[in-house]
């Protein structure tokens, strides 16, 4: 199995042994790279060229599934985009930021 290291852009490559009941036991240098813990989950996805992909993944608790939905997400990428723009204001009080919100510009 071979894994991308997204954040430091290494590939490592570890053999792995199926068990008896399609067990396997990840490499100490695996669990220790992506800090996983017992618990954690790893989803596996299978391209059509038949290579597997092993995605380390976060549970989130139900009440917060909303900041990960689709339309939740163009938001974020949007507001970060008018950051990286610039497109922002500053206000010294929350005062100005009342006057600012009430004002017809």
């Amino acid at each position: 199995m071979a894994v991308k290291d997204t954040e430091r852009r290494v590939n490592v490559k570890e053999r792995l042994t199926i068990r008896k009941r399609g067990q396997i036991t990840l490499p100490k240098s695996f669990i220790e790279r992506f800090g996983l813990q017992e618990g954690d989950s790893l989803e596996l996805e299978i391209n059509d060229e038949g290579d597997i992909t092993v995605v380390p993944m976060v549970q989130i608790p139900a009440s917060q599934k909303w900041f990960w939905t689709e339309e939740w997400q163009q938001g974020e990428r949007e507001a970060e985009e008018d950051i990286r723009r610039g497109n922002v204001k500053k206000f010294n009080d929350i005062h100005d930021l009342i006057k600012e919100l009430e004002s017809d510009d």
